[in-house]
């Protein structure tokens, strides 16, 4: 894709920042309609069953890995300079953060992208709660909490200072992750036929994953032609979520694609709310929910910035580029989040 006439009417990073507001839209529209949310996956998955949640989940997974790794095979991107590629991965933060992360998603009953979705349409517990985990980002980025994050995160660290591939650790062919993205796609259509979800939701659900994939892929092509550094990257939210929060404290400091994501979902999930129907407040039902989407929160900003990203920058953006962190991370983060159910949601529990 040819992106010089923009950036030479706006500029490389202007650019950036437009294509995130694009994404962002296009993500925001896909999440909103198809409900899509990671903690309510674990949450059928933790009670025994393959729900409507875990199949549009599968399927927005699915989607991620065979559009980001076919367009690795024809070309139109390099997986490899994808910015979780690119730097040292920390295994032991991908845990350790990864379980926190799981449990604080389920204690506020949604991850950082569900709850900017939610925000958008008018859930006030969702804006406190993504406040709190913006806050809480930008403190274990730079503030009192860096130091514990450097801590743990040297703990267990890749080598030769770049992430790894898994594929290539595994010794399999380069075509191995679209097979595995073909096979759960399969079986996310075969659940959606059985919880019989509506062609729709399964489209926008789809999108989930297109969209990471388009990320990539307008990153990579204006990183070709940029003369500034331009990150290649896709949707994720612990980081451009704290430095959008900082970018409208302080000083502004430059355009990025981060900038414009967040401003996007949240435009796209209120207008497909409104094309829905679906704009109301809600507010929080007790002290006690208050309490747990407050912790759940805080334990997501640090859990986030620890592993590397959040449930959608690990678990889509990161897996579908193959990233070892982002799979390890992943897998904690279902781990944390199905423990979390049994020992609290499970038991009746709702203070913190």
């Amino acid at each position: 894709m040819d992106l010089s006439p923009i950036t030479d009417r706006l500029g490389d990073l202007p650019t950036a920042a437009l294509l995130g507001l694009v994404t962002g839209i296009f993500f925001g529209v896909a999440a909103q309609r198809s409900a899509f949310c990671l903690r309510a996956a674990t949450v059928e998955f933790s009670r025994r069953r393959l729900g409507p949640r875990m199949a549009v989940w599968l399927l927005a997974f699915s989607s991620a890995v065979i559009w980001v790794q076919a367009g690795w095979l024809f070309g139109l991107m390099d997986t490899n300079t994808a910015r979780m590629m690119a730097v040292t991965g920390s295994v032991s933060g991908a845990i350790i953060g990864g379980l926190i992360f799981g449990a604080g998603m389920v204690l506020a009953r949604g991850c950082p992208g569900r709850l900017l979705v939610l925000a958008a349409t008018g859930n006030l517990r969702s804006i406190l709660s993504g406040l709190l985990f913006a806050v809480t980002a930008q403190m274990t980025l730079y503030g009192w909490l860096a130091g514990a994050r450097l801590e743990l995160a040297q703990l267990w660290t890749t080598p030769g200072g770049r992430n790894v591939d898994l594929s290539v650790a595994l010794g399999l062919p380069g075509w191995s992750a679209l097979a595995v993205g073909l096979i759960c796609a399969a079986f996310a259509l075969f659940l959606a036929r059985r919880n019989r979800i509506a062609p729709g939701i399964l489209i926008f659900g789809a999108g989930v994953g297109v969209t990471v994939a388009i990320g990539y892929f307008l990153t990579f092509s204006l990183s070709q032609i940029a003369f500034d550094p331009v990150t290649v990257t896709s949707v994720t939210f612990t980081g451009p979520s704290a430095n959008t929060l900082m970018a409208m404290l302080v000083p502004f400091d430059g355009w990025s694609f981060d900038l414009g994501l967040v401003p996007g979902v949240f435009i796209g999930s209120f207008l497909a709310a409104w094309a829905g129907g679906a704009l109301r407040f809600e507010g929080f039902e007790s002290a006690g929910q208050t309490r747990r989407a407050m912790v759940g929160a805080v334990m997501m900003g640090f859990g986030g910035m620890l592993a590397g990203g959040c449930s959608i920058g690990n678990g889509l953006s990161g897996t579908s580029v193959m990233a070892l962190t982002a799979w390890v991370a992943l897998f904690s983060m279902w781990i944390g989040g199905m423990a979390t159910d049994r020992l609290i949601d499970q038991r009746g529990g709702e203070a913190v």
